[in-house]
């Protein structure tokens, strides 16, 4: 009864211009499908967020054999459908489940349990989230099982450096979205940013 999600969300994309600019002229957004990606397969947002957005395109710009030559964002209006919403606490009790579910089918496979870990040495580097992944795949798959199929995953994360000393509050964080049905991106956009 107090689960549905607003009806519609702003997602910003950081990526390089001539895709930008290509995406806002109708091309479709290319699914990230990485064993690291933070939330699964999906097309990834920064919810409500451009100044993160513009920030992550320019880390990329950074990147050695990086294809964003001019940092861009793209908005978009989003439907999260049925999300996987890790903000609402019913949805970590189903995924502590799916955890639970998998653990044990690794195990009965003799298959390695994946791991968390570093891919490099900065902020944006230091996300190989391959185990959270796989958890993710999975308990999308138990969903899709039960024709309970995911639209949307979203969830909080806290980064960065604290804002101030003894301080909770930190310098990167984000809520972050990855859309698994491109129907749900409803308008692409070129933001207005104010001065």
């Amino acid at each position: 009864m107090y689960s549905p999600h607003p009806a519609l969300v702003f997602g910003f994309h950081g990526t390089d211009e001539k895709i930008g600019r290509e995406l806002i002229n109708g091309a479709s957004f290319k699914q990230s499908d990485n064993p690291y990606d933070w939330l699964g397969s999906g097309i990834y947002f920064w919810e409500n967020n451009y100044a993160r957005a513009k920030q992550y395109a320019e880390w990329l710009q950074k990147r050695e054999r990086s294809s964003v030559k001019n940092p861009f964002v793209v908005g978009s209006v989003i439907d999260l459908g049925n999300c996987l919403d890790l903000l609402d606490h019913k949805y970590n009790e189903f995924l502590k489940v799916a955890h639970k579910l998998l653990m044990k089918e690794l195990d009965d496979n003799g298959q390695q349990v994946p791991k968390n870990k570093s891919l490099g040495q900065n902020d944006f580097d230091f996300k190989g989230r391959f185990l959270d992944c796989k958890v993710i795949q999975y308990a999308c798959q138990l969903a899709e099982n039960e024709q309970q199929k995911f639209d949307s995953v979203r969830a909080a994360f806290i980064e960065g450096k604290p804002l101030y000393d003894g301080s909770k509050f930190y310098s990167e964080n984000h809520i972050q979205i990855a859309v698994r049905n491109p129907e749900c991106i409803k308008a692409v956009f070129l933001p207005r940013v104010s001065d």
